[in-house]
């Protein structure tokens, strides 16, 4: 087609693609220090807790998850990442990012390990996490925060914290925006425009 003809075609140069915010800047935060309250909460203090973020959506907000903890009840909770690329059941069709690295410094046998995570899916990210866990040790128990969940769960996984639950299509695209990686936070839905897993 001769570049005269592409701009007097529709969609003339472009193509708008409409998308929804669900959360900005402040609905992060209220839900990372709820969360934080919720966590505190839930296990009658911070006796063995840990809070370890998902490589890589999770990690940032685990970061916020530990600072809000520490505002909260004055004790800093030991905190890791951890790279589930290797543990994925799609290990051969998503990249496997080389600066996405397990960094756990603590043990965790018998702690109470809170994962956290950017958005909540199909369940698969979170079983391959339980199974990274499990070999480099033997938690007391698993708990789960999300920023986002999405629904259209493929496996029997719950989140016990959660941001906002956001009701979606299956083909709709989640993203998460966080400031330490993209400038802003925040949260949009466009519809049909892929899948988060």
């Amino acid at each position: 087609m001769a570049e005269r003809e592409r701009r007097i075609t529709p969609p003339f140069g472009g193509v708008f693609v409409p998308h929804k915010r669900v959360m900005d800047a402040d609905d992060v935060a209220r839900a990372t220090v709820r969360i934080a309250h919720e966590v505190i909460e839930r296990n009658h203090g911070l006796e063995q807790v840990a809070v370890i973020g998902l490589q890589t959506g999770g990690v940032p907000l685990a970061e916020r998850l530990v600072e809000a903890i520490e505002r909260i009840d004055g004790r800093k909770v030991p905190s890791g990442t951890l790279d589930v690329a290797f543990y994925r059941d799609d290990i051969g069709i998503r990249p496997v990012l080389p600066e996405a690295v397990t960094d756990i410094a603590f043990s965790i046998d018998g702690a109470t390990v809170v994962l956290v995570d950017d958005v909540l899916f199909t369940g698969r990210t979170i079983r391959s996490a339980m199974d990274a866990l499990m070999d480099l040790g033997r938690p007391r128990k698993i708990q789960l925060a999300v920023l986002v969940d999405r629904g259209h769960r493929e496996l029997p996984i719950r989140a016990d914290f959660v941001g906002k639950n956001v009701p979606t299509s299956r083909g709709d695209d989640v993203r998460v925006q966080i400031a330490e990686v993209d400038g802003v936070d925040a949260v949009t839905v466009t519809p049909g425009a892929g899948a988060n897993t």
